[in-house]
């Protein structure tokens, strides 16, 4: 009688294995980021051993983990396992398992011997289990095939352990969330802003997310469809602070003060500062957006330099070469778009004039800008702001209001 459902999950990662001395860093924190991936009614367990990952499942989750845990950044390929003693009646029974798991006519058997105290070589141990497997389901046509077979079933002999697995499934690449620094991503309800953020994970950037909510203008579905972007995106990359900005006496400042083709570029340049001073608190060691070359009047070159000479600190744009078919492609394969699209306004509409202002000059920019009480108006939309920790979990499990951080 063969094993029926693997017991754990292979994770096979990329470029971490490039990092030399640091790996163990990187090691840790995908273990730490495949943990935080699953909730923690499923008691699974992480560990690491020599280039490998492998999480043990509790009967009856692995297609709940397998789906979670193929979108965590830096897993390259997940490999359902069985997990064995190292005894070759238990290695055969589990290699039938895996292959009666698969689809296919031809097949190969692959051992890989890195505990050399088990006392048959790579070879013996394919010759065995092959002839095991052919006699087991030769009935129904399987053959050996070792150069492009249908169905390859690994065998790693290490730490004690026997893993046998056949096939898996792809996971996303890049490097664990928090490799390389805190980012703090604009992000609205729109389409492009969710893929930004998206693409900073993928290269190992913790996301603290900033949106400007304007009150009674956006309703509360407006500012609901951006926190389900943020747990799709938290399906992707753990836990995201969301900060939400009250906006409104800002915007209401600069339509009553300001000429209508300006309006925008101010606007993002209150942004700017506001996401500036809070990056200073959260350590965020650089600003990003949803900027796309072009697209929009605010994301001209003219535009892009007046707003970003606000700041100091670096603006990261990762779509600005891509064009809205491209992003549109990418949001519907992260699951961000059918939620982007729904029908709320978010306060980049508001007072969107007729024709706004593409080329707007700096001097002209800050000459309006001069008109408002600008520090007053930052200060008090950051003592105002709440902040929310946003999960992966539908029930909102570990969601939680937060404190801001002290000024």
């Amino acid at each position: 009688m063969t094993m029926q459902e693997p017991n754990a999950i292979l994770v096979r990662y990329g470029e971490i294995g490039l990092k030399g001395r640091n790996r163990p860093f990187f090691e840790e924190l995908l273990a730490r980021r495949l943990r935080e991936a699953l909730p923690p009614s499923m008691e699974a367990r992480v560990r690491t051993f020599r280039g490998r990952l492998v999480v043990h499942v509790p009967p009856g989750d692995m297609e709940q983990a397998m789906a979670r845990l193929a979108k965590v950044f830096g897993v390259v390929e997940l490999h359902p396992a069985y997990v064995v003693a190292q005894d070759m009646a238990a290695v055969q029974e589990a290699a039938l398992a895996a292959l009666d798991r698969s689809e296919g006519m031809t097949f190969k058997v692959a051992a890989r011997r890195g505990d050399k105290s088990f006392p048959l070589t790579s070879m013996e141990i394919n010759r065995q289990v092959g002839t095991f497997l052919l006699n087991a389901r030769g009935e129904r046509g399987l053959r050996v095939d070792v150069h492009r077979p249908d169905i390859q079933i690994h065998i790693e002999v290490r730490d004690g352990w026997v893993y046998v697995y056949a096939g898996g499934t792809p996971g996303p690449g890049g490097l664990p969330v928090g490799a390389s620094g805190r980012v703090t991503v604009l992000l609205s309800g729109g389409i492009d802003s969710p893929v930004a953020l998206w693409l900073l994970m993928k290269r190992g950037a913790q996301a603290e997310a900033v949106h400007f909510h304007s009150p009674p203008f956006t309703s509360q579905r407006a500012l609901n469809k951006v926190v389900d972007l943020c747990r799709v995106l938290a399906e992707w990359g753990g836990p995201i602070p969301l900060h939400i900005i009250h906006f409104t006496a800002i915007q209401r400042a600069i339509h009553e003060n300001v000429p209508a083709d300006y309006g925008i570029t101010i606007m993002r340049r209150f942004m700017f500062r506001i996401a500036e001073q809070l990056s200073a608190e959260t350590g965020a060691l650089a600003l990003a957006t949803g900027e796309s070359m072009g697209q929009v009047a605010s994301q001209t070159l003219e535009s892009i330099a007046a707003i970003s000479a606000v700041i100091t600190m670096p603006v990261l744009r990762p779509l600005i070469g891509m064009d809205k078919a491209e992003i549109t492609d990418l949001a519907k394969e992260i699951g961000t778009y059918d939620i982007s699209i729904l029908p709320y306004q978010d306060c980049c509409s508001l007072f969107v004039p007729r024709h706004p202002q593409t080329k707007p000059s700096l001097a002209r920019t800050e000459s309006l800008e001069a008109r408002l009480p600008v520090a007053e108006l930052v200060a008090e939309a950051l003592a105002n702001r709440t902040v929310r920790l946003i999960t992966p979990f539908a029930d909102g499990t570990g969601e939680a209001e937060v404190s801001p951080p002290a000024p």
